[in-house]
Formats: C-alpha cells, structure tokens, sequence
C-alpha cells in the first residue's frame, strides 16, 4: 500500500509541531531541518505525495524528464515547499517581518487597497506558486477587503490551519453551496473574490487542458465569474534571489460567451489556465502542488 505523509503533515499533530517549530527554532537552523526532511520525502518514490510531484514535473518539462534529472526537479520541489512551510509558520504572527519579505509593486498595492465594493466585482484566482499561504495570510493582515473560497472544512490539521487563517483576518467561506451562493452575490455587489486554481479533484464533468493535457484542475471560479458577469485574475508570487516573494497578476481577463455552455466553461478556463501555465514555466520547482494534476500521468512516468 502506497503511503501519504501528507496525513500526518496535515494532522492536527502535525500543524500543531510545525507551529511549535517555526516559533521556536532559528530561521537558518529550521530551514537546514525543512530540507533535511524533504530530501527524504522525496526518495521515497513510492508515497503518493511523491509519485504526484514526479508526474506533474514530468508534464510541465513536456514529458522530458527522467531518471536522475528528475530526482533532482522533484527534490528541488520538495524543498522550496519545507522552506515555504517553514517560513509561513516561522513568521506568521510578526506581520512587520513578515512584509520584509513581500515585495508589493504599485499594482499589487492598488489591489490590495480596493475598496471592499467597487462598481463591479473581481474574481481572483490563486496559483500554489512561490508560498501561496504566505501571501494570502499577509494579505490578510494588511486588512485585505477580500472572500476567500476555500475546500469545505475538515476536521484535524486542517480545521487549526482554517483557524490561523481567520484569526489573520481573512474572511473564510467554505465551497458548499450556501458558500457559492454568497460568494455570488459578494461578486455581484462588486466585492473581490479569492480562490484556488490548480488543487485537482476527483470525478470532475470538465477536464480542462493545462499544458497540453486534460487536467483535473477544477472550474468552479469560471461559473461564479460567468453567472457574475465579472472578469478573472491570476495571481501568484516567486521566491527571487533577493530573498524575497515577488508577488504578480495578471490583468483582468474578461469572460467569453458561448452558445454551448460546456464549450463556454471550458474555453475560458483554458484561457486562465494558459495564463498560469506562463507563470509555472518561470519557476516549475516552485509550483507546490503536491497532489496529481493529471491522474493518468502517474502510471505513465518512470518511477
């Protein structure tokens, strides 16, 4: 039986000790920690957690990859994704040391200062780019007037990781459908709207293409912007050799009618998804997405 160590990551345990870690240990000595772990993680080739970041680097390098040189993409993943960690936890309740490391240009600054209506709404989608709950947890303590469409709670780690981010004043609504409902109508009063893009799902209707390859990606934000008539933003940020995160959108793209309303959700997700394979391409060993973006994929790559 294949092993996911994402259950004990994800565990209340789990949160509970990375917290512990990050608000106890030096920045230089967790990080040499972070990675020590993800070395190992990442030679297991077996766990599902692993066979899912070798086969979606595999697709990204156009199915080029193999053998030791993609040993090497997947540790690289692994360990920007234990940095990530380690920094979010390491700084998340020092929000004046924790902006030292964002850099915010005059666009992102505008963004971030929208009033909570304006005449029409945004709907903002988000890449597991750079150190995705780093950004969205700063943008919430900088007081960011924002919803954020988040996975349907659930119970363990992953209810403590919810509660870290309200009490950084993020205002969270879980995708049932009394939180679509109201993410509709907060879009259709002009507010801005937050949610992931690249977290796959099973049994999806619509397999969108991303890199070329039906995905599991899922396309929920393209209905609520299509039923609110309002346009998408990609966003995500890069990890430079400054040291920093360098956060960046895409202009608001504008949603395409279609008299077919399969045809419609699925040509303007691929318009989005285009969007954000750009910014996967300049930096694929900082896509921390560590579930399989396209299943078929995993029996595909070499072990």
């Amino acid at each position: 039986m294949s092993i996911d160590p994402r259950r004990l990551i994800n565990s209340s345990f789990g949160v509970g000790l990375a917290l512990w870690l990050g608000r106890t240990m030096p920045n230089k000595a967790g990080k040499r920690l972070a990675r020590a772990a993800a070395d190992w993680i990442a030679t297991h080739h077996k766990w599902e957690m692993v066979r899912a970041v070798r086969a979606n680097r595999w697709v990204v390098s156009g199915e080029t990859l193999q053998g030791a040189e993609l040993d090497r993409a997947v540790n690289a993943t692994f360990r920007h994704t234990a940095d990530s960690l380690f920094t979010l936890y390491h700084y998340f309740q020092n929000i004046e040391a924790m902006l030292t490391l964002i850099d915010v240009d005059p666009f992102t600054n505008e963004l971030l200062h929208r009033p909570k209506y304006e005449k029409r709404g945004l709907m903002l989608v988000g890449l597991h780019q750079g150190n995705f709950d780093f950004m969205v947890q700063g943008a919430g303590l900088l007081g960011w007037e924002a919803l954020f469409l988040t996975l349907p709670e659930l119970p363990g780690g992953y209810q403590l990781q919810y509660d870290i981010r309200r009490r950084t004043g993020m205002n969270l609504v879980p995708a049932s459908r009394s939180g679509i409902r109201q993410t509709l109508e907060y879009l259709r009063a002009g507010g801005l709207a937050v949610t992931g893009m690249d977290r796959p799902e099973n049994g999806l209707s619509f397999r969108p293409l991303f890199f070329n390859r039906p995905s599991a990606l899922p396309v929920h934000y393209i209905a609520l912007a299509l039923k609110a008539k309002v346009p998408v933003m990609v966003g995500c940020s890069h990890f430079g050799p400054d040291g920093k995160y360098h956060i960046t959108f895409s202009e608001p793209i504008e949603m395409q009618p279609h008299a077919d309303h399969k045809q419609e959700i699925l040509m303007n997700a691929e318009t989005i998804l285009k969007v954000a394979e750009g910014y996967v391409r300049q930096a694929p060993e900082q896509w921390e997405m560590t579930f399989p973006v396209w299943p078929e994929a995993l029996d595909q790559v070499s072990g």
